[in-house]
């Protein structure tokens, strides 16, 4: 098993890295807690070590091992204890810590299934699922400093959410409510251009509970 990295970045999207190390470049799933903070935490030579998760993702022809990468074994630990909730495997796990760990341990330490449903990917009874499963483990987690830092809002992000929240207020959603489903559904995919886009996202989130 492959329990650390260390090597330089070659590659980078969205919740993933490629480390090359020894000749060899790795793909490394990182949260994106995690990816923000990656410049920082580069040595002077520009290498980043990476505290990993090795695990494979099983098929019915195959196992293709993964590897998701962490700044700490805080970190990770939170992640092994995040995926011990049912129906959470390491991959939506990696998309759902799309906001600090430490806030995340916090939400779920007070029971905040609200906040809880911002995340990528969890809808409301998974929510619980998570606070009644890891509520009393938080304890250290809720002292973690990781930060995310929000993206500025353009102009016509601005004017995309404006426009899908008046629908949702014609539909009869609640306008806190409606910011929510937004706001997960952008969290989910960030390339979505029109209303309608954004809509049918929102849609697909809600059937997927």
């Amino acid at each position: 098993m492959i329990a650390a990295i260390k090597g330089k970045i070659t590659g980078q999207s969205e919740n993933t890295l490629v480390v090359a190390q020894g000749g060899v470049s790795y793909e490394v799933h990182v949260p994106l807690s995690v990816l923000q903070r990656v410049a920082e935490n580069q040595d002077s030579n520009g290498e980043i070590s990476l505290i990993t998760y090795h695990y494979y993702q099983m098929t019915p022809s195959s196992a293709t091992p993964v590897l998701v990468g962490f700044l700490n074994a805080m970190e990770r630990d939170f992640f092994l204890e995040f995926i011990k909730v049912s129906g959470i495997g390491p991959r939506a796990a990696v998309k759902a810590l799309n906001k600090s760990i430490g806030e995340i341990a916090q939400a779920i330490d007070r029971g905040d299934t609200a906040y809880l449903k911002t995340l990528p990917g969890i809808g409301m009874q998974r929510a619980k699922e998570i606070v009644a499963k890891l509520q009393s483990k938080m304890g250290k987690f809720t002292l973690m400093r990781d930060k995310v830092v929000d993206v500025p809002m353009t102009a016509e992000l601005a004017d995309l959410k404006t426009e899908a929240l008046t629908i949702l207020a014609q539909l009869q959603y609640k306008k806190a409510e409606a910011e929510a489903m937004i706001d997960k559904a952008l969290a989910r995919n960030k390339d979505l251009k029109t209303s309608e886009e954004l809509l049918n996202e929102i849609y697909k989130q809600r059937m997927s509970k």
